[in-house]
């Protein structure tokens, strides 16, 4: 089986061009003025413009809005919305019958009882995404979680793994958790919302390499 990847939070031609040659299957444009990854709309749909579709794009929005969630879901077109803040089951379902978008909900993972309140999203969304738990911001802090947490866990919907995850233990949680989908941002950065080509590569690298050896 081939592990999808996403590169999230990219704001570059050059870091979208290097996931692209790299293989992998997913970037992530995050639309949050608090991030340090934050692109503005226009920025954002300019980078999604670039990707094309030689990758798949997904937009990443945190507790935005109706008004702004159908304006940057119009503006960038992505091929999927993340929603990674606190969003109900009932407002992601309805933006994905109302956009007809592939939909992912961020789920902050600090213990089983946590883990299990995520079965809520089933049937509202197309994949789960389990992180660290959320701290002064959603995602993106480099912090991992308790992989041993999915040890058993009945996945009842496409899920992938995010949180902490860099080139040297992306194969450690693959190892311990098998996710279809891995999820990488800070891990590949020399600085906060700055991507490097090299660790982009690796992080890829290392993720195919052990997909061709199980």
């Amino acid at each position: 089986m081939k592990t999808q990847i996403k590169i999230c939070g990219l704001s570059t031609e050059t870091a979208i061009d290097a996931a692209i040659e790299s293989g992998a299957t997913h970037i992530g444009l995050v639309h949050f003025e608090k991030s340090p990854r934050h692109v503005s709309l226009e920025r954002a749909a300019q980078l999604r413009a670039h990707a094309g579709d030689r990758i798949r794009t997904v937009l990443l929005l945190v507790n935005a809005d109706p008004k702004l969630t159908g304006k940057a879901i119009g503006d960038i077109k992505p091929d999927v919305v993340q929603f990674h803040g606190s969003e109900t089951p009932e407002w992601v379902k309805l933006v994905r019958a109302k956009s007809e978008l592939e939909i992912w909900k961020a789920v902050g993972v600090r213990n089983r009882a946590g883990l299990a309140k995520s079965g809520r999203y089933v049937g509202a969304v197309d994949r789960l995404l389990f992180d660290a738990p959320a701290r002064a911001l959603p995602g993106g802090t480099g912090t991992s979680f308790d992989w041993s947490l999915l040890a058993g866990h009945q996945h009842e919907v496409d899920w992938g793994l995010a949180g902490g995850l860099d080139p040297d233990n992306v194969q450690d949680a693959l190892t311990a958790t098998s996710p279809p989908l891995v999820d990488v941002s800070s891990g590949v950065e020399s600085a906060p919302g700055v991507k490097q080509v090299d660790r982009i590569a690796a992080f890829c690298q290392a993720v195919q390499e052990f997909d061709e050896a199980r």
